[in-house]
């Protein structure tokens, strides 16, 4: 089983066994003042693979982790695929009941955990990660070997709970395949036995994972931040680190470009940096090509695989407003309500198609049925939920999740529009627009708007807006926030907002 375009399936566990004997000694993993060789790390991984296998654990069966990154994450994580276990990474963000039903739908036979999680009443047996007598006794003693496990391109690698911000999580069920299908391509963006990769997101998402085992399966070296996200910490430590490789959500770019330090810190050994997860403003693109070392690349895809469209910024400076076009061997394209294709230049539905797509939702079949589509040719597409537009050049500018698209007498509001107006005004450092229900319009958009020193008041501001936006899409209210709620990856949680109103 081999997608389009890409060398023969490798398991990336063996690669990454393989690059232990190729130079043993090169740096691999670093957190602090806490660091793993490459040999270091082979002889973690597999004392963690055999004690997985000794305590039961068979090739496709599960195990979790929750908790803060750390190296022990890591290895953990990369134990359990070499023992053949699909790995569920759950949010140590998430509220107890929501924990708990995560950790009961991913069928997992062991848990891993830490402090910055609660506690929670299960019957799977729990290891602490930040116990270090506790994570000696289970493990077995060090030289143990695991039994090999010939990995199969189409078993689970790992089970992500995504979506915070559209409800109950589901859980993105993702083959080796597709994680093979990210590393496949990863030297095109200068990935190789020198890389280092600054990873500042949490392990347990999607958009850390497209970076960590590309650099991993290269040979290069993956650095961990600690503790929260603090920008002048991260310039720092780039520059110490020589860093080549970064992956940040817009929010953190929005926070590292605003610092009053920025400019002064050595970020020259860049070679590439990546954005995925959540909208990423023109503007703030154009901020980070202009003075910041290396290139720049945004991801527009979902946990759940399908199509990916890649913009590279750095090449196309005048489609920044853009998310790019279908990165090759991928198939994009869009739907009406009706599951029609649109005509070209009309907005739809974007669904995709490409040889890194989710097996399913764990336990979930019909949920799986919702997010897919077919063609005519009964070929199997994911539906993203968000509306888009190609231009006449092939790249597509997103409008907004067609959920959050607002419906006011009829007409269609995309919020993104009304928020791209409000951010025009000096006086407002961020904006969201929800649809609230309106007894004479069905719906009616309002805002929630982060201000700066100089913001007017509120009303003043909606007339403002409201003054440039066309009859349909007025304001009917705005109101000021300290902060806009957003999940662990930068995502405004519109769910949230609608709820407050």
């Amino acid at each position: 089983m081999t997608a389009p375009g890409l060398p023969p399936f490798r398991a990336i566990p063996d690669v990454l066994r393989e690059l232990a004997r190729k130079h043993p000694r090169h740096l691999a993993v670093r957190q602090g003042e806490r660091s793993l060789r490459w040999d270091e790390l082979e002889a973690a991984v597999a004392r963690v693979a055999a004690s997985l296998q000794r305590d039961g654990v068979q090739p496709r069966d599960r195990v979790a982790i929750c908790g803060a990154n750390s190296i022990d994450y890591l290895v953990l994580f990369l134990g359990g695929l070499r023992a053949g276990a699909a790995v569920a990474p759950l949010p140590n963000t998430a509220l107890p009941q929501q924990l708990a039903g995560m950790l009961a739908d991913s069928g997992a036979k062991l848990f891993f955990t830490d402090a910055s999680v609660p506690a929670l009443e299960t019957q799977v047996p729990c290891i602490r990660l930040d116990d270090p007598e506790a994570l000696r006794a289970w493990l077995l003693p060090a030289g143990a070997q695991p039994k090999p496990v010939a990995i199969q391109p189409d078993w689970p690698f790992n089970i992500i709970y995504s979506s915070g911000t559209t409800g109950t999580p589901k859980g993105i069920v993702q083959p080796y395949q597709m994680r093979w299908a990210h590393v496949a391509r990863a030297e095109n963006y200068g990935y190789g036995p020198d890389a280092v990769a600054l990873v500042a997101t949490s392990l347990c998402s999607n958009t850390t994972l497209v970076a960590v085992f590309p650099c991993l399966a290269k040979g290069g070296c993956v650095v961990l931040t600690q503790g929260r996200f603090d920008p002048g910490a991260y310039l720092k430590l780039a520059e110490e680190t020589g860093a080549t490789h970064a992956m940040l959500v817009p929010v953190q770019y929005a926070r590292l470009m605003a610092h009053p330090e920025f400019d002064r810190y050595d970020l020259s050994r860049f070679r590439m940096k990546f954005c995925t997860s959540a909208p990423f403003a023109a503007a703030l693109k154009a901020d980070v090509l202009a003075r910041w070392p290396g290139g720049l690349v945004e991801y527009y895809g979902m946990t759940e695989g399908g199509g990916t469209c890649i913009l590279e910024a750095h090449n196309f400076p005048d489609k920044l407003a853009t998310v790019g076009k279908p990165a090759e061997g991928h198939d994009i394209r869009l739907i009406d309500e009706e599951g029609r294709q649109v005509a070209p230049g009309e907005i739809g539905e974007v669904v995709g198609r490409s040889g890194s797509m989710m097996t399913g939702y764990n336990n979930q079949p019909a949920k799986t049925r919702e997010a897919e589509w077919y063609d005519a040719d009964g070929q199997r597409f994911i539906r993203t939920g968000d509306v888009g537009r190609f231009d006449a050049d092939g790249f597509l500018t997103l409008m907004d999740r067609r959920k959050d698209m607002v419906i006011s007498g009829g007409f269609n509001i995309y919020p993104s529009d009304l928020e791209g107006v409000l951010r025009q005004h000096p006086g407002v450092a961020d904006a969201a627009v929800v649809g609230v229900p309106s007894t004479e319009w069905g719906e009616t958009p309002v805002a929630f708007v982060v201000p700066r020193d100089e913001a007017p008041d509120p009303e003043a501001l909606r007339a403002w807006a409201n003054e440039r936006l066309g009859k349909t899409q007025r304001l009917a209210g705005l109101r000021y926030l300290p902060e806009l709620p957003r999940s662990d990856i930068g995502k405004v949680l519109k769910r949230d907002l609608r709820e407050r109103w």
